[in-house]
């Protein structure tokens, strides 16, 4: 006897489709067009890799994709250090019996929370005049730099973000672990390196990623920030629209974008060797 097709599941199906098309279709047509010889991205004028070579001869571009690089690493490294302290704090104080400890708790979560929900160009309208205000008037030369801007701007975000998925990472983890470890003669320090940071390390990691890449998304706080010779890609691209865009900005995204894709394999293996499931390893990478 055959099985009747729900109407209300095949309406589903193809409206998943419909949106993943809608999703993925710009990402394809970018893949495509980077291979356009032609002077405009919008005007085809044949297949070929004039893109990707112009993409390479144009000092600017290369500067603008160094700058974007850095600022991801830094802001990567930044967020990752802070947010996996912040994350391991988080998750070890559900199992403290104080209050006050349940209460900063409490209170980081909630300022982490409002971070990650503020949008981002009151973060960028909030940053600038305090970047000049403590870089101009007070003298903290550093913060007149435009890495340095970018690096502390982009981890504003990206450090709620990695405290969130370290803390989903350890949450339930037995702090008795690291006990029977100092029990053994084992010092804090040593404790940590051998015992939490191996368990907390996949989320470690999957965060890190996902600040690199956050930042090297990141618009309207880095137009804000930014100081000439500093200009990342991103921004880059949005000056572009007013002469418009070139094959060269396909090339670029193009290529960043199998970066991308690339980190995000390397992440999944690492997690997967771990003994995470699928669904394991989709929680870990976004904090659940």
């Amino acid at each position: 006897m055959k099985r009747r097709t729900d109407p209300l599941t095949v309406l589903l199906g193809v409206l998943g489709i419909l949106v993943f098309a809608f999703l993925f279709l710009p990402i394809v047509v970018i893949l495509v067009y980077s291979f356009n010889n032609g002077t405009l991205l919008a005007a085809w004028r044949g297949f070929g890799f004039d893109a990707y070579s112009a993409a390479a001869g144009n000092s600017v571009i290369r500067g603008a994709v160094l700058t974007s690089l850095t600022a991801a690493a830094g802001s990567a490294l930044l967020a990752t250090v802070l947010g996996t302290l912040g994350g391991i704090a988080l998750a070890r104080s559900s199992l403290a019996q104080s209050k006050s400890v349940k209460f900063w708790a409490i209170g980081l979560t909630v300022l982490l929370g409002l971070t990650m929900v503020t949008p981002e160009i009151v973060d960028a309208v909030s940053l600038l005049p305090w970047f000049v205000s403590l870089g101009t008037d007070l003298g903290i030369t550093p913060l007149n730099n435009g890495l340095v801007r970018l690096v502390i701007a982009h981890s504003v975000v990206s450090i709620a973000i990695v405290t969130f998925i370290v803390r989903a990472r350890m949450q339930g983890v037995d702090q008795s672990l690291e006990e029977a470890a100092e029990d053994l003669y084992a010092s804090r320090w040593h404790a940590f390196w051998q015992v939490t940071f191996p368990i907390a390390a996949p989320g470690i990691l999957a965060g890190a990623l996902m600040s690199f890449t956050i930042s090297l998304d990141n618009t309207i706080v880095s137009s804000f920030v930014q100081v000439p010779g500093t200009t990342p890609w991103p921004v880059y691209i949005f000056s572009s629209l007013k002469v418009g865009l070139k094959p060269e900005v396909a090339a670029v995204s193009a290529v960043m974008f199998l970066l991308t894709l690339l980190a995000l394999a390397f992440v999944a293996i690492v997690l997967r060797r771990t003994g995470g499931s699928t669904k394991e390893i989709a929680a870990t990478m976004t904090g659940g």
